[in-house]
This record gives C-alpha cells, structure tokens and sequence, in this order.
C-alpha cells in the first residue's frame, strides 16, 4: 500500500504542473480516471521484478476482470474470420435496404484487448459497440493476436484476413458493399491505416468506403516530434509507454527503448530519406509554440538497426507508405487531440493524403488527451471533449 501511495503523491505532483493550460478539474479528472491503470502497471511491475508473472500479463488480468453486458436491440453474435474471434452486432429491427458495416480494431498498444474489456457496456475501451452500434448498423469487432505472444505482423495480419473475409462475405451480414469502412482506435488507427493501404489497390475486393483513424499512432523513426515532446507526461499515453508498446509489438520486447526514445536507433541516411514525410517540417507552426526545441539527428550502430529496421516496413508504419499507394486510399477521418504524444503522427498522414489528394475530414480535440473518445458516457467520470470527438465521428459515419 505504502508503494502505491507513493506512486500516487508522486505522480500528482508531476501531473498537475505537466499542462498549465489545461484547467485544475480537468486534471484532477484525468488524473482519477488513469488511477486503476497507473497502479496495474505499477503492481504488475512489482510482480515482474519478484518473478510471479510478466508486467502485461498482470496488466491483462485486471482490465479482465469485467462483466459483460447486454443490449435488447441487438443482436450479438461470436464467430470466427479466417481463424480471427470477431463479435459481429447487427440490430434485431428488420431492414428494407442493406446497411452500412465497419470493420473495428482496437486499441491497446498491440498488447491489450480481450472481449470481456472491450464489449462491457461499462468499459472505457468501447468506441464501436457502445456508441456507435446504432450509427453503423453491422460492428464487427475483431479481436487479433497480441503482443508480445504475438509480435508483428500478427495483428496486422489478422485485421487484413478478417477484413477480406468481410469484404468477400458481405451479403450474408446484409452489407452494402459500397459503404464498408475501417475504423480503429490509437494502436487500431495504425491497423486501418495498414488495412487500408494493402486494400487499396485490389480490383478482386469491394472498394473501402472510408477510414477512420481515432489518434492513430502511425510511426516509429522519431519519438521526439513536437507532440512527443509536448505531451511526454500526459496521460493517458506517456511518451516511453509509446515507444514500449511499439517494440513489444515489433520484437516482443523492450530492450532499445531508450535508442528509440532518443532517436539514435535509426541510421541518419534513412531518416534523411523519409523527411519529406516524418519531418517537424511538416507539423504546422500553431502546434509548435508549446515547448518545441528542435533535436540534432543521431545515428546509430548497425547492431540497434537491426533490431528495429522493419519500423521502415509500410505495414507497420503506414505514414511511410509510397504516394502511389497513399493516393489510392479512400476517403478519411482523422481525430487529433492537442495532448496526446500521438497527436503528430495524425496531422502529417493528414498532409500526406490531402497531398495526394484524398479526401480527408480533420477533427481536432484543442482540449482532448489520448483515450478521451473513450471516455464519453462513463458510468462515472465523463469528458466533453469525448462527446464533441465521438458525435464528429457519428456525423461522419452518417454522411457516408
């Protein structure tokens, strides 16, 4: 108990002096609604250091320990996708026309997500089925494999499988093939975006609608972008927990994280050749006012770039994708939040396809943090920004 005291007085102190322009009740909020986790992690890396089970592992069990619950309007169904568990939610009401079907991937860093945390009415973790269920018609929610069981690029295969199992089966779940539509949240914004890609140039598979990237994370060659530096202490994403999730999903460990972290894990010549497109450059002045300083490149050792190089891979990060590609994709939503170390990864895949001249719908959250959508409607703490966040989502969906 006395470590989780001190963990708490610790982490106020930090917190409450991290965003001044953030008013005081917002973070005591945010702070509140980070609690549970902040001490699974916390607990679990005790549990690690002592040797009765892996940080994650423990981490997984607590968000575990939910119960689902139900919907009288819907009609839920567990199936399988290519070997993929999918929960599929379609309305109990009849309908005259086909309706629309997004496919949904969610987030948790590649590491978090099981159908007891995601599905429950109650869990923070619930953009697909608790809100937009009624919007969209047909969810399908697709569990992939995770890391670090599971490294790269095991999720990203999964949501590609499945989405082309959708794509082909659509007219036994009474979708409209010209209005299926991607949509992931943080971790799962980064799988669209994958899916998207790979999708687009096929002529065998009905066309992609849309996607919808919720604070996607969609790079891994620099961790020191003014969001990165900006947002580094802010929950619900702490810069070094970005970055830690990224190689436990790309090698199943966290062993260079602090390469990663400051930039010396990339060889100088290769980030000379993606500048045109993971660049400060790139990010508008106005988000680079709060506390910016500009970085001198580092190289690195050939060893460290072995152990990362396919954080060059498309696949795993979309934002490197060739124009040839980006061009094809369709059209796009991207939520950005001001306070969230992911924050510049959307705004420069938002000047990639608008360069490349898709369209794009851009809602930025000027008062949002990582996870706000999440958060709308909790049983007990709620946040206008997520409301603000998800009806923009809602709106889109409707126009589609």
């Amino acid at each position: 108990m006395a470590v989780v005291l001190t963990v708490l007085v610790l982490f106020l102190a930090g917190f409450l002096f991290t965003v001044h322009t953030v008013h005081f009740l917002w973070k005591i909020q945010d702070l509140l609604s980070e609690l549970c986790v902040l001490f699974a992690f916390e607990q679990g890396r005790i549990l690690e250091n002592i040797g009765i089970c892996t940080q994650v592992s423990f981490v997984r069990y607590m968000q575990g320990r939910k119960t689902l619950g139900a919907d009288p309007k819907l009609l839920i169904k567990d199936l399988w996708f290519e070997k993929v568990p999918v929960r599929i939610y379609q309305p109990k009401a009849p309908s005259a026309s086909q309706r629309r079907g997004v496919m949904f991937f969610h987030g948790g860093g590649w590491v978090f997500g099981s159908l007891g945390k995601i599905c429950n009415r109650n869990s923070s973790r619930n953009v697909s089925v608790r809100h937009l269920k009624h919007v969209i018609y047909n969810s399908i929610l697709l569990l992939y494999r995770l890391a670090p069981e599971h490294k790269y690029p095991a999720a990203y295969e999964d949501c590609l499988n499945a989405t082309q199992h959708f794509l082909q089966h659509l007219e036994r779940y009474g979708v409209d093939p010209a209005r299926v539509t991607v949509c992931g949240d943080s971790a799962g914004g980064n799988l669209a975006a994958a899916v998207s890609q790979t999708l687009a140039g096929r002529a065998d598979l009905p066309r992609l609608r849309a996607q919808i990237l919720i604070y996607p994370g969609l790079q891994a060659l620099d961790f020191n972008l003014p969001s990165y530096q900006q947002n580094q202490g802010v929950p619900l994403l702490f810069r070094e927990r970005a970055a830690f999730y990224m190689l436990q999903y790309l090698n199943g460990n966290a062993t260079k994280l602090e390469e990663v972290l400051e930039g010396s894990h990339i060889p100088i010549d290769i980030k000379l050749k993606y500048r045109k497109w993971v660049s400060p450059d790139n990010i508008p002045e106005e988000f680079k006012v709060r506390g910016y300083k500009p970085r001198v490149l580092l190289d690195c050792t050939t060893e460290v770039y072995e152990t990362v190089k396919r954080f060059c891979e498309p696949n795993l990060c979309p934002l490197l994708a060739e124009d040839s590609v980006v061009h094809q994709l369709p059209e796009s939503f991207i939520l950005t939040c001001e306070y969230d170390v992911l924050r510049d990864d959307g705004l420069l895949y938002k000047k990639r396809l608008e360069d490349n001249g898709v369209r794009v719908t851009w809602y930025h959250l000027e008062d949002g943090f990582h996870g706000v959508i999440n958060s709308f409607n909790s049983a007990w703490l709620s946040f206008p920004a997520g409301k603000r966040g998800l009806d923009n989502i809602v709106n889109f969906l409707r126009s589609l």
